[in-house]
């Protein structure tokens, strides 16, 4: 017959197997369901292209079928780039004009989310091109015309094969109108009475370039919300949001979401012993299978 000492050895023993057995250890880091990447851009918060990824301000602006695309009411934008330490994207329009493609008349529109979040630069013109002698920009709004670095509508009727249509047409150069995004913002083409409009981006730096060397596209700028993102990020983790109430949540698998940080992500020297460690819980059986054999 086993002694007292035994006893309490064997129970202890079954005990702590039974402990150890049955508790739920913190979810190791994994996977988020969240994808990173779509084809070779890569997808950061506060983006995201999965539903509860990325910043709620961005949802379902971005889709990614074969290549990633910036959804607007007005149609899907090719992304070309995203710089995430400058905070811009630079898209394509496939519906727009350019030097080398007359296309037909199109309107850049945006939600009012997107106008605040991720407006188009300052260094995006808009060229509102074959414009009627009556159109708004020229004569009531004509201050929201500007130079654009000396260049003017004779050069792109001039040097661009798609413009050149209009001077042929009318045997001379009908107005155009380089402005901002604001402009075509509150006023769609068919009220600013031009028949076609480009854009190009970085053009700061164009005077002396001639439009076959512009960069055609829209570049916009967005801002990362300050919610708490970087520490969840710094316990293994993807920033995301609840797609019912739209709240932070921190991303750290398939199945288990947490408020600011994952469960055993950033473990400081005071924190790797704790009480949910399966040690402790060890040690407090041993304790308690003790103290009634005492």
């Amino acid at each position: 017959m086993p002694t007292v000492a035994q006893a309490a050895l064997l129970i202890t023993f079954k005990l702590s197997i039974f402990i150890i057995a049955t508790l739920q250890l913190p979810p190791a880091l994994s996977l988020t369901p969240c994808r990173t990447s779509c084809g070779s851009i890569a997808i950061n918060y506060p983006f995201g292209i999965d539903d509860g990824c990325g910043a709620p301000q961005f949802r379902s602006m971005l889709n990614c079928s074969a290549d990633l695309f910036f959804v607007t009411p007005s149609g899907g934008y090719k992304v070309q780039h995203i710089d995430y330490d400058k905070k811009t994207m630079t898209i394509y329009d496939p519906a727009m004009s350019t030097c080398s493609i007359l296309q037909p008349r199109h309107d850049f529109i945006m939600t009012e989310v997107q106008s605040v979040t991720i407006p188009p630069t300052p260094d995006t013109v808009f060229a509102l091109l074959n414009c009627s002698v009556d159109s708004p920009v020229l004569n009531h709004y004509k201050n929201l015309c500007f130079d654009f670095s000396g260049h003017s509508c004779d050069e792109l009727y001039g040097a661009c094969n798609a413009f050149r249509v209009f001077h042929l047409l009318t045997n001379s150069s009908p107005p155009c109108c380089f402005t901002g995004y604001d402009t075509v913002k509150f006023m769609k083409m068919n009220i600013l009475d031009c028949t076609h409009y480009t854009t190009v981006v970085n053009t700061d730096n164009l005077r002396g370039i001639g439009p076959l060397d512009w960069v055609y596209g829209i570049k916009l700028s967005f801002t990362v919300p300050k919610t708490g993102c970087e520490r969840c990020s710094r316990s293994g983790g993807t920033c995301g949001y609840d797609t019912e109430t739209e709240v932070m949540t921190c991303l750290c698998s398939s199945s288990t979401n947490y408020t600011r940080e994952c469960a055993g992500g950033s473990i400081s020297a005071c924190d790797r012993i704790s009480s949910h460690s399966p040690w402790a819980f060890f040690h407090v059986a041993i304790l308690l299978v003790l103290s009634l054999l005492l």
